[in-house]
C-alpha cells in the first residue's frame, strides 16, 4: 500500500525500454538541500527555542496580572501544545498550497500573535493571541520545515534532520538570554513587540523552501528526457497512468507553475485568459489537496489501515511528556533539594539542552551508516530515556542529577530521527499527513504532561510518582512499537508453514 522512501526523489525516463530507468535528481542530497536544513534550523531556532524560553516572559505575566501558577502555566503549555496538536491539519495546507506559502503564512501568523500579545491586559487575552494565534502560525511553519528535509534527503536523512533540529537546543540558549535583556531593558511588553518582529524571519525561512523543479541538464524540452515525479504522487500511480500531461509536468514545477501559463495576444483578453487558467488551476490543486488529505486519514490507503504506524502514535501520545516534565519542573525540584545555589551556577535544564544538540547530531550521523538499522537507533535511544525517568527520582544530590540529565539530553536525540522513521513506515508521499498525526500526538502530550505533574504533586507533595507513572506509560508506548514487529514475524512463520505443509 505504501512505497518506500527509496521509490521517492528520481527522474523517470518516459522511454520504458531505457535501460536507465531512474537517475538521481541533482538536488537530492546536494546542492540546494543544505539550504532546506539551514531554513529548518532557523525554524526551530525561532519556534520550539523561543517555546523552551517562555520560563522567562512566564515570570513577567505572574507579577503583572497576579494570577495562580497554575493558570498562568496554560499559557505557555497552550502555545506549546498547539504548535504540535495542530499538525494532521497543517497537513491539508501542505497539499494544497505548498511547504513554502503554508510556512511564509504561518511566519506571518506567528509574528501576529507576538505583536498582538505585548498588548494583553490579563491572562486570559493571552490564551487567545499567543497560545492559540502565534501556536497555529508556529505549527503552520514548523511542520514544512520537517518534511522539505525529508524530500530533499535520501542518503543523510538522519544526519540532515539531526543537524536540523539541533536548532531547537540552540534556540533555547539564545532565546533565553535575548527575553531575559529585552525584559530588563525594555518591559516585557516591548519585549514581546521586538520579539514578534524578529519571528517575521519565519517568512525569510519559508521562501527558501523551494520545491523540487525539472532538470535542466540539456535534455530537449519536448524529447525524451527525464522528468520529477512529483512529491505528493508515489511511483505507481506514475507507471499506471502512463504519460502525464502537460498539465502532471507543470504540477512537477512545484508551486511555481502558476507563472507558466502560455503567451498569448497582448492586451485584456490575455489577462482575462491568464486570470482563467489561474482559477482552474487553484481550483484542481485545492480539490487535489483535500482529497489527498481525505484519501490519506479516511480513504482506501487511509494511514490508519498501517498498524505499525498506529502503534507508532500510541508510542507518540506517552512519549514526548517524559522529555517535557523534566524540563519544566526540575527549577522546582532542584529547590525542594536545596540545590539552588549548584543549579545557578550550571542549570539542570542546560545540560539537558546541551547534551540534546548533541544526541540529535551523534544518533543521526549513526543511523545513517549502512550497517546501522534507524530502528534500532531509535529504539535503544528510548529505552535509555525511560530508564533514565525511572531514575531521577530516586537521586538528590546535583552530580546524580547532572548525570541523569545529561543522558536525558542525550537520549531525547531520538527526536531527529522521528521524520526518518515516519518516512520508513509510510512513504515520502505520505510523509506530511503522517508526521502531523504523530506531531499532533506529542502535542497532545506536551499540553497535559506538566499540569498531569503538578496535579500529581498537588496530592502525594512529591514530584516521584509523577515521574513513575509517566515512565511507565512511556514503556507501554515502547512496547506497542516492539509487539507489531513480532506479529508479523509470527504470521510469516505461519504462512511459510503452512504453505510447505500444502506442498
Amino acid at each position: 500500500m505504501y512505497t518506500s522512501h527509496e521509490d521517492i526523489g528520481y527522474d523517470f525516463e518516459e522511454d520504458p525500454k531505457d535501460k536507465k530507468a531512474r537517475q538521481p535528481h541533482p538536488d537530492i542530497d546536494g546542492g540546494w538541500a543544505w539550504m532546506m536544513v539551514l531554513s529548518s534550523f532557523l525554524v526551530h531556532i525561532l519556534i520550539m527555542g523561543s517555546q523552551m524560553a517562555l520560563g522567562v516572559l512566564n515570570v513577567e505575566w505572574l507579577e503583572e496580572f497576579q494570577q495562580s501558577r497554575g493558570l498562568t502555566a496554560w499559557v505557555s503549555s497552550l502555545t506549546m501544545g498547539i504548535t504540535l496538536i495542530v499538525g494532521p491539519f497543517i497537513g491539508l495546507f501542505i497539499n494544497t498550497c505548498g511547504c513554502r506559502r503554508t510556512a511564509i503564512v504561518g511566519g506571518l501568523l506567528n509574528a501576529l500573535g507576538w505583536v498582538l500579545s505585548a498588548y494583553a491586559a490579563n491572562v486570559h487575552y493571552l490564551f487567545i493571541t499567543f497560545g492559540v494565534a502565534a501556536g497555529l502560525g508556529g505549527g503552520m511553519a514548523y511542520l514544512p520545515a520537517v518534511v522539505m528535509v525529508g524530500r530533499y534527503f535520501q542518503k543523510r536523512r538522519a544526519l540532515a534532520q539531526g543537524l536540523s533540529t539541533t536548532g531547537t537546543g540552540f534556540g533555547t540558549f539564545l532565546m533565553t538570554v535575548l527575553l531575559k535583556y529585552l525584559c530588563a531593558e525594555y518591559g516585557w511588553r516591548n519585549a514581546m513587540f521586538i520579539q514578534g518582529a524578529v519571528s517575521l524571519n519565519l517568512c525569510v525561512c519559508g521562501a527558501l523552501m523551494r520545491p523540487l523543479s525539472p532538470r535542466t541538464d540539456g535534455h530537449p524540452p519536448g524529447g525524451a528526457g527525464p522528468r520529477v515525479l512529483p512529491p505528493a504522487r508515489s511511483a505507481e500511480s506514475v507507471r499506471s497512468e502512463g504519460r502525464p500531461g502537460r498539465a502532471a509536468e507543470k504540477e512537477a514545477g512545484g508551486e511555481d507553475a502558476l507563472g507558466d501559463a502560455p503567451e498569448g495576444p497582448a492586451g485584456p483578453p490575455r489577462d482575462a485568459l491568464r486570470a482563467l487558467k489561474t482559477v482552474g488551476w487553484l481550483t484542481v490543486r485545492v480539490r487535489r489537496g483535500c482529497w489527498d488529505w481525505y484519501a490519506g486519514y479516511f480513504g482506501a490507503a487511509s494511514l490508519f489501515t498501517n498498524r505499525m504506524f498506529v502503534a507508532f502514535i500510541f508510542w507518540a501520545l506517552f512519549a514526548y511528556s517524559s522529555f517535557v516534565i523534566p524540563f519544566i519542573h526540575l527549577p522546582e525540584i532542584v529547590n525542594l533539594y536545596n540545590l539552588s545555589e549548584q543549579n545557578d551556577v550550571f542549570p539542570l535544564t542546560s545540560i539537558i539542552a546541551i547534551l540534546h544538540i548533541f544526541g540529535k547530531v551523534m544518533l543521526g550521523a549513526l543511523a545513517d551508516l549502512p550497517c546501522i538499522s534507524v530502528w534500532n537507533v531509535f529504539l535503544l535511544a528510548n529505552f535509555s530515556l525511560v530508564l533514565c525517568i525511572f531514575t531521577l527520582p530516586s537521586l538528590h544530590t546535583y552530580a546524580g542529577l547532572a548525570v541523569v540529565c545529561a543522558l536525558i539530553g542525550f537520549s531525547s536525540g531520538y527526536f531527529s530521527l522521528m521524520p526518518v522513521v515516519t518516512e520508513d513506515l509510510v512513504g515520502i508521499e505520505h510523509l506530511a499527513n503522517a508526521y502531523g498525526i504523530i506531531i499532533g500526538a506529542n502535542g497532545i502530550s506536551a499540553l497535559l504532561g506538566p499540569p498531569f505533574a503538578g496535579w500529581i504533586y498537588d496530592i502525594t507533595q512529591k514530584y516521584d510518582f509523577s515521574f513513575y507513572i509517566c515512565g511507565l506509560l512511556y514503556m507501554v508506548g515502547i512496547l506497542f512499537l516492539l509487539i507489531q514487529p513480532c506479529i508479523r514475524i509470527t504470521e510469516q512463520f505461519r504462512r511459510k508453514h503452512s504453505d510447505g505443509a500444502r506442498v
